[in-house]
């Protein structure tokens, strides 16, 4: 900025502002500096008497800031963002000293511990306004407060804290420091003015209110000890921000935002008198617009927790909650009215938030920004005002009309929703009304449920398959113990319904996760949720990283809640057609091995707290099957193997040491139990050991030197087919290492080609007999389906060693370069693995799917119509029966 705008700023405070006048006249050097080298040297140039009482050099340096700060807001020197960190900067100075010296006073050359300042409110955000009073919280320690020896902690508290408030706002012939606030403790009208800390923070966690969690989005420790005000701050986050996505806080801003609107009704149109920061379209309208999407979204996304406003903007519009002209519009609202509310305060330092009646008046304070007169002036922030409060009525509004409650009535609103036999869902809502449903006992329950009732019926009534879609929304609701965020969500989120029918219809796999646990449907809120998954190791870290700090107990249950979400999410993904149904079985596969990773190494270090380790870091964890080939489908079992490699003769180094057998075999059963057992949580996955030497009866875990000689000394030819598709999903890289070198000499050895034949059709004709198929559509185990592939192709595997590695499209493409599998056998193969996935979803029993789910069949493999879905499947075992006959006459 040049002189001449510095000098034009100048110009108008002291035509219009009667305080910024008094104040340039106090402060002729600040003047003088800001003039010449601008706002930073002015405030860094001028002194303050250190000889003064405390109470004079703060309400001084307070008037000097206050002058200085106005002048670099009027010429542009600063943006808004400067401006109201500049003035927050100071109080959070101003507290720090005026606690230190209430401490002094009482307790002489006392630190400062033990009592602790929290910032809400604007100060809490560092966006404080230029005459503004503080929102504060004071805090105590007993057992660290500095106190005379026979003072009682709680009375020494409160006589800190009356001292402190007294040194920042009371005013004497130099004015004062700060209006202190603090009405938004907990209980305030009954409350101390200071809390022990472990009382507030037992407020918070079973008693407080749904504004408070509104009010904690802009807290931080701003004074006192900072350790002390962390801690409480910390100890309140599962609070503030709920994993849970609760939409409650929607109605609790509507009703608050309802209620400033009744309160300040002679402030509310816009014009002279309006209330810039309570009107409608005002500046606490903005804020409580986004504090709702942050209390929203903020629990699963840390990225939203940001205290300050604008920078809560950016934050949802890079998330996604807010488009890109939203956020540009509220913000650049944001800025005008923030910036006329600082205009009107200058006038004469007055918490005052209201543009002036009189039109002399309001000329003064349009002039002092630089606009023509008044009217100019209230035209500029029109558009911004409409803006804002276009978006905030959305919230205000009332919610949608319910449903009747005459039978008939209902009847007949039903029909015109579009449901075609409107009398089974009248006898259901019926129940659902009639207080016998455990989810609709409580009044806000059912309130919840009625305002959330007719879009998610519109979405039934134009889902796939509407009955079952009723039927399966039937069981959400009479099997959960609460559903009240639930119902909250599908009202604020109506596009969610859509979704959620679509999955009722073809999903009862995935509906019963629902139905186990409805929180399930906030994940589908992130659009990180529809991204491919990340590698094993990335999901693992994830995993860690969130269980870390968790008891084991909990770290499970923590684990099983993670893992859940991302298998649902996987399975609305392929119902929903966002992804390939070879890449969900590859996502599901992704899952398992960071679980397995995961889950393998926490258990170790439980495990190791008791029996020590060896120095090797031995164990070894194969996959093997679909988990080994990477296409499990959202009901897969995991096949896995435990090896180790220790020295013999040697013992664990813990305090309880175990030989080498005992140690893994012990090990390998808590970490079977870790992926296995079901907790709080729910269940994880079943794990299948039988395919380790000797299967049921061999031990659960073996040394790889014991695995070798077992291979090649006594498997069975099934057992070498088996181990085609494993491959280390855990292990140190030394150790698995040495397993895939194992692997590779097993699959080195000559092997007699007509003894392989024979014994791989022997086994495959024993298991026709002990496990048929279970209708045309058993696509694994019927005839020419993926169990005569897999064996007609680890046959030849086997004999010509060719295409030795898990992934089946590697091996065919091998085995196809040596003329040993047809051209169609890739496609094939995938066609009828990719029908699994999707069948073991929306038909697990496989004894045929409903219409709704045969045309997602077609839809989601790519053929116009089931007829023609069914035609390609036909051909292809047909082709696939043909290569295993072949296979087994080559004998």
């Amino acid at each position: 900025m040049n002189r001449s705008e510095r000098l034009h700023a100048l110009e108008r405070a002291r035509e219009n502002a009667p305080f910024l006048r008094g104040a340039a006249s106090r402060w002729p050097e600040c003047v003088d500096l800001f003039v010449e080298q601008g706002p930073d040297v002015a405030l860094a140039g001028f002194e303050i008497d250190g000889n003064l009482p405390l109470s004079a050099q703060l309400r001084r340096r307070r008037d000097a800031l206050a002058l200085v700060t106005a002048l670099a807001d009027l010429s542009g020197d600063w943006t808004l963002e400067q401006v109201t960190r500049s003035l927050s900067d100071f109080a959070d100075g101003a507290i720090d000293r005026a606690l230190g010296a209430a401490i002094d006073e009482r307790v002489p050359g006392a630190p400062l511990l033990g009592f602790s300042v929290i910032a809400l409110g604007k100060l809490g955000s560092r966006e404080l306004n230029y005459s503004s009073d503080i929102d504060l919280i004071l805090l105590y320690d007993p057992d660290h407060l500095p106190r005379r020896e026979k003072d009682d902690a709680g009375e020494s508290a409160v006589r800190i804290a009356r001292r402190f408030v007294q040194l920042l706002q009371e005013r004497d012939a130099d004015g004062y420091v700060a209006r202190v606030d603090l009405r938004l403790r907990p209980a305030s009208e009954v409350t101390p003015i200071a809390l022990p800390v472990n009382a507030a923070i037992s407020h918070y966690e079973s008693q407080a209110l749904g504004w408070e969690r509104a009010a904690f989005i802009r807290a931080r420790a701003a004074g006192g000890d900072m350790a002390l005000g962390q801690r409480f701050l910390e100890s309140i986050q599962p609070f503030i921000w709920r994993r849970a996505i609760d939409y409650g806080v929607i109605e609790e801003i509507r009703r608050v935002g309802q209620r400033i609107r009744d309160h300040y009704a002679g402030g509310q149109n816009f014009g002279p008198g309006y209330d810039l920061k309570r009107g409608r379209g005002g500046i606490r309208e903005v804020e409580f617009f986004l504090q709702a999407q942050q209390l929203i979204h903020g629990g699963r996304d840390p990225s939203l927790r940001q205290p300050a406003t604008l920078d809560a903007a950016a934050a949802l519009r890079l998330a996604g909650h807010l488009d890109g002209h939203g956020a540009e519009v509220l913000s650049n609202a944001y800025r005008a009215l923030r910036s006329a509310e600082h205009r009107v305060q200058m006038i004469g330092d007055k918490q005052t938030h209201e543009l002036p009646k009189r039109e002399e008046a309001l000329d003064a304070v349009a002039r002092l920004d630089g606009c023509g007169d008044g009217k100019a002036f209230i035209e500029s922030l029109r558009p911004h005002v409409h803006e804002i409060a276009q978006r905030f009525d959305r919230i205000v509004a009332d919610g949608p009309a319910h449903l009747p409650a005459n039978p008939e009535r209902l009847a007949e609103a039903l029909k015109r929703y579009g449901l075609d036999d409107p009398e089974a869902a009248v006898r259901l809502i019926g129940n659902w009304r009639s207080g016998r449903v455990r989810s609709l006992r409580s009044g806000p329950a059912r309130a919840a449920f009625e305002a959330m009732l007719p879009t998610m019926v519109e979405a039934i009534a134009a889902a796939p398959d509407p009955v079952h879609a009723l039927n399966r929304f039937a069981d959400i609701v009479e099997g959960i113990p609460s559903g009240i965020n639930f119902y909250r969500l599908i009202e604020a989120r109506p596009e969610l319904a859509r979704l959620l029918a679509r999955i009722l219809s073809h999903a009862p796999a995935l509906a019963q996760q629902l139905g186990r646990r409805p929180s399930l449907l906030d994940g589908l809120l992130d659009r990180s949720t529809f991204d491919p998954l990340p590698d094993a190791e990335s999901f693992a870290e994830t995993l860690e990283e969130e269980t870390a700090p968790l008891e084991y107990d909990l770290a499970l249950d923590r684990a099983r809640a993670l893992v859940g979400e991302k298998r649902f999410a996987l399975g609305v993904q392929l119902i929903d057609g966002k992804a390939d149904p070879l890449e969900i079985a590859a996502g599901y596969s992704r899952v398992a091995e960071g679980a397995i990773q995961a889950l393998a190494a926490r258990t170790i270090r439980e495990f190791e707290i008791q029996h020590g380790r060896f120095d090797n870091d031995g164990l070894v964890i194969l996959g093997l099957g679909r988990l080994g080939g990477e296409t499990l489908t959202f009901a897969s079992d995991l096949d896995i193997i435990f090896l180790f490699d220790a020295p013999t003769g040697e013992a664990s180094n813990g305090a309880r040491p175990l030989g080498p057998s005992d140690y893994y075999n012990r090990l390998a059963s808590r970490i079977i139990s870790a992926l296995s057992v079901p907790t709080a949580a729910g269940p994880l996955y079943e794990v299948d050991t039988r395919l380790r030497p000797q299967g049921v009866k061999g031990s659960l875990a073996t040394s790889i030197h014991a695995f070798h000689a077992y291979q090649l000394r006594e498997a069975w030819t099934w057992e070498h087919m088996a181990l085609t598709r494993a491959r280390p999903v855990f292990g140190s890289a030394a150790a698995q290492q040495k397993a895939c070198e194992v692997l590779a000499d097993i699959f080195g050895a000559e092997r007699d080609p007509a003894k392989t034949i024979a014994d791989a059709a022997a086994m495959r004709e024993e298991m026709a007999q002990h496990k048929p198929p279970r209708g045309k559509l058993d696509l694994k185990l019927g005839p020419g389906g993926l169990v005569d592939g897999e064996f007609a192709i680890h046959t030849r595997q086997l004999i010509s060693r060719e295409g030795l590695d898990p992934d089946l499209e590697v091996v065919i493409n091998a085995l196809h370069a040596r003329e040993l599998a047809p051209d169609s056998l890739l496609d094939d193969m995938k066609l009828l693995t990719g029908m699994l996935v999707i069948l073991r979803l929306v038909a697990p029993d496989t004894r045929g799917p409903s219409r709704s789910a045969r045309e997602l069949l077609a839809e989601l493999t790519g053929y116009p119509d089931w007829k023609a879905l069914m035609a390609a499947h036909d051909a292809a075992r047909s082709r696939i029966a043909d290569y295993w006959k072949q296979v087994k006459e080559d004998r």
